[in-house]
């Protein structure tokens, strides 16, 4: 910390990228918090970033995310790769904390220098994700990931916001949850990259594993396109990780030929773009408690004394007269 008490912005990102576990904290906390470095944070963090391979693993609540995450975070420590994980858990409606934090999951890296692992709260983000995700992403991937883990918070059809964040979308299902139905009714045709029956010394995986390759056979992709394999795992005992690890690296090396990892990422560029734009916006507007602009035309648009195509262009004409 400099002497007014400010964070050393260039300070903390330079011992972050030397591997220092404190500097990674902190930064990822300056995100979370909104804190007014957060600009200079982004800037400094910008020259070092878009080297990890970033992962994401979602599912429904019950079929072993945690369990998966820990397992395949061994297996990829083994191949020698500094991995990164953000744990996002449902909030605590009192303090608006994880509820689920990092001391009580995966201790068996607790020790480990080459593994980071941070649980962030959701705080009511739909999704499956916290709001500062992306940012903690860039956060891990400056300070020398080889792969970041985004483990979703397993909140059943609104997760595939993950897909957006992550190059490759791993998405779990287990035998006996009815995930065959669960698979169809929350689109996760479009969102998986690589399929994981996870606990698979259940009765009924082959089963599972057949309707999905059903599904994926009905679905509507380009003859050059890319077919999520399904990967058999029983996490708890370390089996299938293998396999897994190598369908991953596989779809890796597809988005770098096809270029469709450049798609992505700027795709995922756009829509960070888009919401950082939208959120000055609407603080230009007031529209952050209180009576705003924007609730004062709502409220001329309901009592049908304009219609909302005029109240839009009047609150941007209002947002462009502030701006000057």
């Amino acid at each position: 910390m400099s002497p007014r008490g400010r964070a050393d912005v260039p300070g903390l990102v330079e011992r972050a990228r030397a591997g220092e576990a404190r500097a990674v904290a902190r930064l990822i906390s300056l995100v979370e918090d909104a804190s007014p470095l957060l600009r200079e944070v982004t800037a400094a963090l910008a020259p070092h970033t878009g080297r990890a391979q970033v992962l994401g693993i979602t599912g429904a609540p019950g079929v072993g995310k945690s369990t998966t995450t820990s397992a395949l975070v061994r297996e990829l420590r083994q191949a020698g790769k500094r991995v990164g994980v953000l744990a996002v858990d449902p909030s605590s409606p009192f303090s608006g904390g994880a509820l689920l934090g990092d001391r009580i999951r995966m201790q068996d890296h607790a020790g480990d220098s080459g593994v980071f692992i941070r649980s962030m709260a959701s705080r009511g983000h739909l999704g499956g994700l916290a709001w500062s995700t992306p940012q903690a992403v860039r956060v891990l991937d400056a300070a020398g990931c080889d792969v970041v883990v985004v483990e979703t918070v397993g909140v059943g059809q609104s997760e595939v916001e993950v897909a957006g964040l992550a190059d490759t979308t791993l998405v779990l299902l287990a035998p006996g949850m009815g995930d065959g139905i669960q698979a169809a009714k929350a689109g996760i045709l479009e969102v998986g990259d690589v399929y994981v029956v996870n606990k698979a010394d259940r009765d009924g995986a082959d089963q599972v594993r057949r309707d999905l390759r059903s599904m994926i056979a009905l679905a509507d992709r380009p003859a050059d396109g890319w077919e999520p394999p399904i990967v058999k795992t029983v996490a708890q005992a370390g089996q299938g990780l293998a396999e897994l690890v190598v369908e991953v690296d596989r779809h890796r090396d597809w988005l770098r030929s096809t270029g469709e990892l450049g798609h992505r990422r700027a795709r995922r560029a756009r829509a960070e773009v888009e919401a950082i734009a939208l959120a000055a916006l609407r603080a230009r507007w007031g529209d952050v408690g209180g009576h705003s602009e924007l609730d004062r035309l709502a409220d001329a648009v309901a009592a049908g004394e304009t219609d909302p195509w005029s109240a839009a262009d009047r609150l941007i004409d209002s947002s462009e007269s502030g701006g000057r």
